[in-house]
């Protein structure tokens, strides 16, 4: 009201840089709308191998070349770009480039590019059209079985000789 009117602050600009910068969704899918995704913290480059054990309480992006064990409570998210070997343990996993080892996780998407090799203990799959899995998979959950049941046997019931005259003229 008195004094000089201060200018609306301006929020940070992103830096220009290369196309394959990772820039995270708004929103992840599933997820409530207004809820936004969880931070990718820890980025293994392009240009970037590494061999070892990777432990994080957030999420990861690998887009190099990982080979060892990794263990995250965030989401893994391997690029396109990537070529990991690892015994994986992570919330929700994506999976663009190539990956061969085990996998326990609550939900693994393989995209369009996509390509698993080894055995996946889950509670939700997605297969995208051209995704590769070669390996067997165990979906968690407390979903029993519908109960099929046999044909039930009907008992022959006997023709009298007067039925079949009469049905044959």
């Amino acid at each position: 009201m008195f004094g000089r009117e201060k200018p609306a602050p301006t929020p940070p600009t992103q830096p220009t840089g290369s196309s394959n910068q990772y820039t995270p969704p708004m929103q992840s899918p599933g997820a409530p709308s207004g809820v936004p995704a969880p931070k990718i913290e820890t980025v293994i480059g392009p240009n970037c191998r590494i061999s070892g054990m990777l432990q994080s309480d957030g999420g990861i992006r690998i887009e190099g070349v990982f080979d060892g064990q990794i263990q995250t409570t965030g989401n893994l998210v391997i690029a396109d770009t990537a070529k990991v070997i690892a015994e994986v343990q992570a919330y929700n996993v994506v999976v663009a480039g190539s990956l061969k080892g085990n996998v326990t996780a609550n939900r693994v998407e393989i995209t369009g590019s996509g390509k698993l090799w080894g055995d996946l203990n889950v509670n939700s799959l997605l297969l995208n059209e051209g995704a590769f899995l070669k390996g067997q998979t165990n979906m968690g959950g407390d979903i029993e079985p519908p109960l099929i049941e046999a044909p039930r046997a009907v008992a022959p019931r006997s023709v009298s000789t007067a039925e079949l005259e009469s049905a044959n003229p």
